[in-house]
């Protein structure tokens, strides 16, 4: 194993992890692919082998050939049991756990080693879903590796923060790699490519055996088109078909599932917040990296307001918080947002210059009956008063604060 030099840290999940280093409980990176899970890894070995100066360390990196022997979770058992110290501690590093079928038989086994320190990676989000979850109850936990943040973007590319550097992290995402990259449209755009191709055929159609892949691609395309509208899958099968693309709505369900399970969108459900309720139908889809997004899609100017909500959106799940789209009747709250019991309430508008625009964006939100912090985010500058007690903040500014 040759750690890559020059790693930038991501301190945000160092911290998180770093209580539970050396205990006996698996630690576990999920989210999509080439958003810099396996670089945590590294990053972990570097910190233990920095305490523990000869710490023994197992990586066992799925995606390289050399270990295209590892099929089963007998397989996986065996290697490490074969192959962990025999006196101190054995660090186990897995990268793409889900390629060994069975994994989670193996963790199980492995966790009754109190000498073995594992940590593991995967593209899935059904990894540790169902019965799975159940089978490792109590003995793992879960951390979401999410595309970098506007701060991380910043950092990874050495811009200072002004509006040209918004720009770039609206337009090209965070996907860590582009820091090697010239960023430019047709360089950025053809790497993104390459990336969506992988997730969709390695983690899609090779995974769940999807036979109509045309339909899987117009699916994604209709969903970059229309980020942060409400649908429900019947509303999806219908619109496809008055475009001639017959697709029964269970269907599209499915599909749509197996691009949430890849990481690839995010599904947010609507809150009834009279009814106090979820709603079984009718979802709001963002994307998890907009780079990918607008490389499928194009950067058009008449997708700003969509792009502001979507990044509002992965920077709100970025900073640790449950979302849920809010209605009360037929208005509409854009994100409700929860983290250890307390909550936010977020608008977001292109801008807010004309009076209606202001009237509705505010006067949702004045509507809500509790004194849980309101908030609307524009992408105009604005430094003056609050709106009747209702904060405005700007794109760049929200993108910068930790809420």
């Amino acid at each position: 194993m040759q750690i890559p030099e020059n790693i930038i840290t991501r301190l945000s999940y160092i911290d998180r992890v770093q209580p539970f280093v050396g205990k006996n409980i698996i630690k576990v990176f999920t989210g999509q692919r080439r958003v810099g899970k396996s670089f945590l890894l590294f990053q972990l070995i570097q910190l233990i082998q920095h305490q523990e100066k000869n710490a023994h360390i197992l990586y066992i990196n799925k995606e390289d050939l050399a270990f295209s022997f590892l099929k089963t979770a007998q397989d996986l058992q065996d290697y490490v049991l074969k192959n962990k110290a025999t006196h101190k501690k054995t660090y186990v590093f897995i990268d793409e756990i889900q390629d060994i079928i069975n994994f989670e038989t193996a963790l199980r086994s492995l966790l009754l080693h109190q000498e073995l320190d594992i940590y593991c990676t995967g593209s899935n989000a059904n990894l540790l879903s169902g019965d799975i979850a159940g089978y490792l109850s109590g003995r793992y936990i879960e951390i979401i590796v999410y595309s970098l943040s506007y701060i991380e973007f910043l950092e990874f590319h050495q811009l200072e923060d002004h509006q040209k550097s918004l720009e770039k992290y609206l337009k090209f995402g965070g996907l860590p790699y582009l820091k090697h990259l010239p960023l430019e449209d047709s360089i950025v755009f053809e790497y993104l490519k390459n990336i969506y191709n992988t997730i969709v055929y390695r983690d899609i159609i090779n995974r769940y055996s999807v036979r109509n892949v045309p339909f899987l691609e117009q699916l994604v395309l209709f969903l970059a088109a229309h980020i942060g509208s409400v649908f429900s899958a019947k509303k999806i099968s219908d619109f496809l078909k008055s475009q001639h693309i017959k697709m029964p709505s269970n269907q599209v369900q499915i599909y749509t599932q197996y691009l949430v399970n890849a990481f690839l969108i995010s599904k947010v459900v609507r809150y009834d917040m009279i009814g106090k309720r979820i709603f079984e139908i009718g979802e709001k889809f963002y994307f998890e990296n907009l780079g990918i997004r607008n490389a499928l899609w194009g950067y058009r100017l008449e997708d700003r307001g969509k792009i502001a909500e979507n990044v509002v959106y992965n920077h709100l799940r970025y900073m640790g918080y449950k979302v849920v789209v809010g209605t009360m009747g037929v208005r509409g709250i854009d994100f409700i947002a929860e983290k250890e019991g307390e909550k936010l309430y977020i608008q977001v508008a292109l801008s807010i210059n004309d009076t209606k625009t202001l009237e509705r964006e505010f006067g949702n939100l004045k509507n809500i009956n509790d004194n849980y912090p309101k908030t609307v985010i524009t992408m105009d500058v604005f430094t003056g008063n609050t709106y009747e007690g209702i904060a405005t903040v700007d794109l760049r500014s929200f993108l910068l604060s930790k809420i």
